[in-house]
């Protein structure tokens, strides 16, 4: 099995003036590139929508060694319903936790030096008042699952993820495939994992040459392959392949092919402007038709 990477989280959210406010002004991220698209993706990485949509990739860095979020926007669509699977994003930064006393966004201690706040559309994220210990201050990714045994053994022995901690008391694991990178961390919950219409996705890369195996190994394993390989193509960027996997709780994954990958996730210096532009062209756009005059009869 070649390197494998933690890419990135995505969210749906429905204000985008509101969600980057957050991510950029709160958390301290950078728009790292913006991407707009004309109908929906092969690989429904807006969900299932067929419309106008966008794509805004933030983070503390380049993708190439930082674990980013990517936020997609439908038009027209203002609110998504939260479900139980996502539990949050933990975060190092006494920056970020400055800021939002700064700005006044709502902190909660949960327990000493480390915050819960929640993003527009009620995602949460937890920060450490401290320095990250690393140079990507995201630390995990934690998601709910049903049946920890049986998750271990889809994201470690199917998916080749190293278990750095493991506890059958508190329902817990730590998983990751590198020291260095952003961790998965698994809660065991009562009942059923619930993904509503907030629906994520987890992005992980590998060798290109990796992903009609990975395929083939899921198949063979009865697992769920929600999109099989299929390349995606972005306007005047390069082209990726990826393979869409859902493990045992319907958790969504995305593999991408990492050299490809590469050159579509450079940064573009272009990035916060090109968000910008797009949300002051939407803004217009929602003035213009609340205040449209019918036309005259006759």
């Amino acid at each position: 099995m070649g390197t494998r990477r933690a890419l990135h989280f995505v969210f749906k959210v429905g204000n985008r003036f509101q969600t980057a406010r957050f991510f950029r002004d709160v958390l301290g991220m950078k728009i790292l590139r913006h991407e707009e698209f004309e109908e929906g993706c092969k690989a429904a990485c807006n969900g299932p929508y067929d419309g106008k949509w966008s794509k805004t990739m933030v983070g503390f860095g380049p993708e190439d060694d930082h674990f980013v979020a990517e936020l997609t926007y439908n038009y027209g669509v203002g609110h998504y319903k939260l479900g139980n699977d996502f539990m949050g994003i933990t975060l190092a930064s006494s920056q970020a936790v400055s800021n939002a006393r700064k700005l006044e966004w709502p902190l909660n201690e949960v327990t000493e030096g480390v915050f819960e706040i929640k993003a527009p559309g009620g995602y949460k994220f937890y920060l450490q008042n401290h320095n990250p210990p690393q140079s990507d201050p995201i630390l995990k990714v934690t998601l709910a699952v049903s049946d920890l045994k049986k998750s271990l053994n889809y994201w470690s022995n199917l998916l080749g993820m190293k278990i750095y901690e493991k506890n059958e008391e508190t329902q817990r694991a730590l998983l990751g495939y590198a020291d260095n990178q952003c961790k998965l961390e698994l809660q065991g919950i009562k009942g059923r994992v619930d993904h509503a219409a907030a629906f994520g996705r987890i992005a992980f890369s590998c060798p290109e040459k990796e992903l009609p195996d990975l395929e083939d190994l899921m198949k063979r394993e009865n697992q769920k392959i929600l999109t099989p390989l299929v390349s995606l193509d972005t306007p005047g960027k390069a082209t990726v392949q990826v393979v869409i996997l859902a493990d045992p709780d319907g958790h969504e994954i995305c593999f991408v092919g990492d050299e490809a990958f590469r050159k579509l996730s450079k940064m573009d210096p272009e990035g916060g402007k090109l968000l910008d532009d797009a949300m002051a062209a939407d803004k217009s756009d929602e003035w213009f038709a609340r205040h449209k005059k019918p036309k005259a009869s006759g």
